[in-house]
């Protein structure tokens, strides 16, 4: 896997350094000079350190974007941030476009603009890592020593959603597995089957721990 990262800072460094730990290719986009040194003697292993603004098409074009599996907008603005992740996800249609958000007031924004995101209230970098390589899966609780787990599962942005979101019912999880809730912006809801779930979203799911990489699939596949 191909992961641009914009930003080298605490989150950006520690979540390319753990990606090219698991073998995954990384290039990182950092704008301060000094940090690109630092980052130059930190990080040990290959990997592409552009010196730039994430926001510049160029810069974004020198970092391989249009061939990137994942783009993760780690900086500290979240102004960047917005603009690095409509970027690369408009103009360079990457599969996984994932957002720092400094602000929790701003997650709202973010949400509406259908980009995945995480708030830095609490953040640390391997959230970040769980989001890029296993598709806004979370494990919230487990159950019965272990074999029965509650997960928890992002709506993904997808252009073919067109705004009109999906039905909960229409979420087809294999045997074994059944949601639970529905976490929003405004808190925690029970759906039924005609409840719409929009991109940022979140479904608590209940299975058996090997039911994970169907469920994951069921929703990555939505729309």
């Amino acid at each position: 896997m191909y992961v641009v990262i914009a930003g080298g800072g605490k989150i950006g460094s520690y979540l390319a350094a753990t990606m090219m730990e698991n073998n995954h290719d990384v290039a990182i986009i950092e704008k301060s000079e000094s940090a690109c040194e630092f980052l130059s003697e930190f990080i040990e292993g290959r990997f592409l350190l552009i010196n730039g603004d994430c926001c510049e098409l160029s810069i974004l074009q020198d970092a391989g974007i249009s061939r990137a599996d994942v783009f993760v907008a780690s900086t500290g603005q979240d102004e960047t941030n917005l603009v690095a992740c409509e970027l690369a996800d408009q103009l360079y249609d990457v599969p996984r476009v994932i957002a720092r958000v400094n602000s929790p007031r701003n997650l709202r924004i973010f949400r509406e603009l259908g980009i995945e995101c995480v708030s830095t209230t609490n953040l640390i970098g391997s959230l970040i890592l769980e989001e890029a390589l296993h598709g806004s899966v979370s494990i919230t609780s487990t159950l019965t020593h272990g074999d029965i787990i509650l997960s928890e599962y992002s709506i993904p942005h997808k252009k073919s959603l067109n705004g009109e979101g999906v039905k909960l019912g229409d979420i087809e999880l294999p045997e074994g597995a059944r949601w639970v809730a529905v976490e929003t912006e405004e808190g925690p809801e029970i759906g039924n089957d005609d409840y719409v779930l929009f991109p940022g979203d979140q479904v608590i799911v209940v299975s058996d721990r090997s039911l994970i990489p169907q469920v994951r699939l069921a929703f990555s596949s939505l729309g």
